[in-house]
């Protein structure tokens, strides 16, 4: 624990704030998704910290063990799965470790590595987040009784969504790089998902399409950074 989680652990789980007491890390790139993870944590009584890549994961790890750790596969550093891998085996283990992505596979993946539960993108519900977390809980940490939530979906500030076409636009500079251009035609596709961004997100599925098939890829990365700067330049982002 750090020097403020004394703070946190005497709290009850109350029926509607059944996380009350826990401490949960979000291993999260994007600051529109980790946005949504913060109102949900704050509707149901969860403390939340976050890191942006695995290095800052790893960081925080070595100070505190949270009660939960909710981790993106797809990270600027690499495969949240690394993660997934060595929280699963560490001692003492965290109590609930739980994978989330947009990709259809990656459930599978982050089971396969150790996960605990997963959460699709986007994630808005807060009786199925709350349901995530309690279900990963080994059995004697898990709340009792009736849970009293309303599921109205959250909505992440549309700053947020600005700041991370910012972060695309800084990395679309480095295109070049391959593993660069992978990393952020899956991080715009994601996010871009999770907003509701349809145009956007066709367009990143695009670049990828012609990526994985070897065509060149020109016109579809100007159609994706022409949206990306639409994006930043709007009033409002979303």
């Amino acid at each position: 624990m750090d020097d403020t989680d004394h703070l946190t652990a005497h709290l009850k789980p109350t029926a509607t704030r059944p996380l009350l007491g826990l401490t949960i890390l979000v291993v999260e790139d994007s600051r529109y998704a980790c946005d949504a993870m913060r109102l949900l944590c704050l509707r149901s009584g969860a403390r939340i910290r976050r890191a942006d890549c695995l290095a800052s994961a790893r960081r925080h790890l070595q100070v505190y063990r949270p009660s939960a750790v909710v981790i993106d596969l797809g990270l600027p550093d690499g495969s949240g799965a690394e993660l997934i891998s060595e929280l699963a085996i560490t001692c003492p283990r965290v109590d609930a470790i739980i994978g989330t992505s947009g990709d259809s596979f990656s459930e599978e993946v982050a089971l396969a590595a150790g996960a605990d539960g997963f959460l699709a993108k986007p994630i808005s519900s807060v009786i199925a987040f709350q349901n995530a977390i309690i279900s990963a809980l080994p059995p004697e940490r898990q709340p009792t009784g009736p849970r009293l939530v309303s599921d109205d979906p959250v909505l992440p500030d549309p700053v947020a969504y600005r700041d991370d076409m910012a972060h695309a636009a800084d990395v679309l500079d480095d295109r070049a790089d391959a593993r660069t251009l992978t990393y952020v035609t899956q991080f715009l596709t994601g996010v871009a998902r999770s907003a509701g961004d349809g145009v956007l997100q066709k367009a990143a599925e695009d670049l990828a399409e012609a990526r994985d098939a070897g065509r060149p890829m020109q016109s579809d990365l100007a159609r994706v950074a022409a949206l990306v700067q639409d994006r930043i330049s709007a009033r409002l982002a979303i």
